[in-house]
């Protein structure tokens, strides 16, 4: 069966009571320490052994009949090789919950110049961390190779590993340095993202109780949060998308630190963010992710001018237009219907320029047309430094701010909008501003009528419209007036 396709049989089949029953796998770890969430050290008279839970085909609902023909092709190859090969990741944490899979991971003892020379179709990528990407046409399974421990205090790599490991104020800013599974397992974010499917017997191999906090419906992140906040911020974005999209709680521990570490997230590059937030708004659940961002302070660190304007809001007209605009955006992509960056983001930033335009309409008495460009020009700039947009998605969403002065006015001249390549989109967001009462319903409804008429008879259908205009003929000149 190929990828993302979830036989009915596997659906119905209920999550097992029992999770371990074999004899456990032991590895070197620093179990006092990892339980009561503090830094774990690389090495020393600490370390002791844990036990992984192995978890029989008996006992979970995985099936290789649910597992992507290439990332079989891949698991097998490696395996067949003499190296160690499991699925893992949100693969594994998605099948076992009934779920439809996105793509399939790989994680590996075999470093990526071992996996590139098993698949001519094989690249490697990445220097902060080096991955292998084997391409089977449209879908790429990406293979990692099991990271190490190290001392996340450190800010500078050991001796000999300089271009290995790096850190800068705590944040691993690079990391190829190669462990075991064991270790693998605690580098991962989420005890839910650590469980790994062995191609070999069919196992489930859990060292961070992470079946356990699947069936709890837990979102926890393996280790100290401090620390693991500060290797990678962009983990506190994880930790709501995933909660969201799952339907799970934050645990207490995970969740306590987000609003004080939040500005972490200003040491992220605003590329980076820039995906993040497109995993996080459209991924069909963005009103919900939208308020868990507030709720948690980390919407304030991404969209700064924005989070500002809601709170200068008395009435509750911006907050209504936004959870709107992101209701509308995850009920079309609940439909199929194509959805864009550049509508979220015009709408997102919506409010902070219409407040600008308004204060320079009324202190610099600019026209609205003017106004709305020179506050769109200022809000853009300002939240690229946050947030990197696109100049594909930049343009597309000034051109519908730019449009909306003009919306508001009904006549014959303003039809000429009609064939204006962003007005569907400019056309949908006045919708909305009119459904918060920010314009008049009847500018609206003007504009849907003025549609049926340009595929009826090409008038609108409303008695607003203009009296048509006749045209001055101008008379012909003789010859003699054009001679000389």
């Amino acid at each position: 069966m190929g990828a993302g396709v979830v036989s009915a049989d596997f659906a119905a089949r209920p999550l097992p009571d029992r999770l371990c029953c074999v004899a456990p796998r032991r590895g070197w770890y620093y179990t006092q320490s990892f339980l009561s969430h503090k830094p774990l050290p690389v090495s020393g008279p600490e370390a002791k052994p844990i036990e992984a839970a192995i978890i029989p085909r008996s006992d979970h609902r995985i099936s290789r009949a649910n597992i992507s023909d290439n990332a079989l092709k891949v698991l097998y190859r490696l395996k067949n090789a003499g190296f160690e090969a499991y699925l893992v990741g949100g693969g594994v944490r998605d099948l076992s919950l009934g779920r439809e899979p996105k793509d399939f991971d790989v994680a590996t003892d075999a470093h990526p110049e071992e996996v590139k020379a098993l698949f001519r179709n094989c690249r490697l990528i990445g220097r902060r961390f080096r991955l292998a990407h084997v391409h089977f046409g449209p879908e790429i399974i990406e293979v990692a190779t099991f990271r190490a421990l190290h001392d996340p205090s450190a800010d500078e790599a050991p001796e000999g590993d300089a271009a290995a490991v790096a850190f800068e104020d705590g944040r691993i800013v690079r990391d190829n340095v190669y462990g075991t599974l064991e270790e693998d397992a605690f580098r991962r974010d989420f005890s839910v993202n650590a469980l790994y499917y062995n191609i070999a017997d069919f196992s489930i191999v859990d060292h961070v109780d992470g079946m356990a906090d699947l069936e709890r419906g837990l979102i926890r992140l393996i280790g100290d949060p401090g620390v693991r906040y500060r290797e990678d911020p962009v983990r506190m974005l994880r930790a709501v998308r995933f909660a969201v999209k799952l339907g799970f709680r934050l645990e207490e521990e995970t969740a306590r630190p987000l609003p004080e570490m939040a500005p972490l997230l200003e040491q992220v590059p605003p590329a980076r963010l820039f995906d993040e937030v497109l995993k996080l708004l459209l991924g069909g659940m963005g009103l919900e992710t939208f308020e868990m961002l507030r709720h948690h302070g980390l919407f304030a660190v991404l969209f700064p001018q924005t989070e500002a304007s809601l709170d200068r809001d008395e009435h509750g007209t911006a907050l209504a237009f936004i959870s709107r605009a992101l209701d509308n955006t995850d009920r079309r992509i609940a439909e199929g219907k194509p959805v864009t960056p550049a509508f979220i983001f015009a709408a997102l930033l919506w409010p902070v320029v219409r407040e600008q335009m308004g204060e320079l309409m009324d202190d610099e008495a600019r026209s609205p047309n003017v106004a709305v460009q020179e506050a769109g020009r200022e809000v853009h700039e300002a939240q690229l430094q946050r947030v990197t947009l696109p100049k594909r998605f930049g343009v597309p969403m000034r051109e519908i701010w730019n449009l909306q002065p003009r919306l508001e006015r009904r006549n014959r001249r303003a039809l000429r909008l009609l064939s204006h390549p962003r007005f569907r989109a400019a056309y949908d967001f006045l919708l909305l501003r009119a459904e918060v009462h920010e314009v008049e319903q009847e500018a609206a409804d003007w504009w849907t009528e003025a549609q049926r008429g340009e595929e009826g008879d090409g008038q609108p259908q409303s008695g607003d419209q203009a009296p048509p205009r006749r045209r001055r003929r101008r008379g012909r000149r003789s010859k003699s007036d054009t001679s000389g």
